[in-house]
């Protein structure tokens, strides 16, 4: 399995796949703001402020799981001596810490007529913050240690410290009593957010995820041109 994961087998299909889900994206893109913009209803309390919602939410989500992924990636990777699944990881950190920005961009933004202020020191939005301090720590590690044995190591280490936050992001609504609204969508359970703004919810969530996978998939062949003169299954 891990041969079929070397880096110049999954350059054959990574190198043509971009221009794909970038058409991919634009058309679920354009459905999901047709619905979040237009046809969603807006909110009896908060109004048409809602829609900041269809960004937010998708953001501070592919944001989680990326982070997550990386976590997966780097403690495999570690594992497994894979030096590959590190190039992943480095390679989704970018469209991670884009996502978490624009969470808590867009945050802020939507606590101003909800809040009435632009940041509160709340427990959802400190933690996110603080996931993004661990998104920089992760990616200015890459670039200053040169030793790739030693940068793995550092990563790992970051990456399992980083992801101690995650459940606290998750469960700080249900943890102390905080300004930020408790979870409005459940897997496990019934969601209490209508279906009329659940499915743009989905759809935007969906575009998003597609746009991280481009950014990805730009980051993962820039990585692999950088080392093929030196022979892309040495990785």
């Amino acid at each position: 399995m891990l041969k079929i994961l070397k880096p110049s087998k999954i350059f054959l299909f990574t190198s043509k796949a971009p221009k794909y889900v970038l058409l991919l994206f634009i058309l679920v893109f354009s459905i999901g703001l047709l619905e979040a913009l237009i046809l969603s209803p807006e909110d009896y309390k908060q109004s048409h402020s809602v829609r900041i919602m269809y960004v937010h939410v998708p953001a501070a989500w592919i944001s989680l799981g990326i982070f997550s992924s990386i976590t997966i990636l780097s403690l495999s990777g570690y594992i497994f001596k894979n030096k590959n699944f590190f190039l992943i990881a480095k390679s989704l950190a970018p469209s991670g810490l884009l996502f978490n920005i624009i969470a808590l961009v867009t945050g802020s933004i939507w606590g101003k007529p909800t809040w009435g202020t632009w940041w509160a020191w709340d427990a959802r939005i400190t933690s996110m913050l603080i996931l993004a301090i661990f998104y920089l720590i992760y990616l200015i590690a890459w670039r200053i240690y040169q030793n790739k044995e030693l940068v793995f190591k550092i990563t790992t280490i970051i990456t399992i410290f980083g992801i101690i936050n995650v459940p606290i992001i998750k469960y700080s609504v249900e943890w102390w009593n905080t300004l930020h609204q408790p979870a409005s969508v459940n897997i496990l359970s019934k969601s209490s957010i209508h279906s009329s703004m659940l499915f743009p919810l989905i759809i935007m969530t969906a575009a998003f995820a597609l746009f991280s996978v481009l950014i990805f998939l730009m980051k993962y062949n820039t990585e692999l041109i950088k080392i093929k003169n030196k022979g892309l299954d040495r990785l």
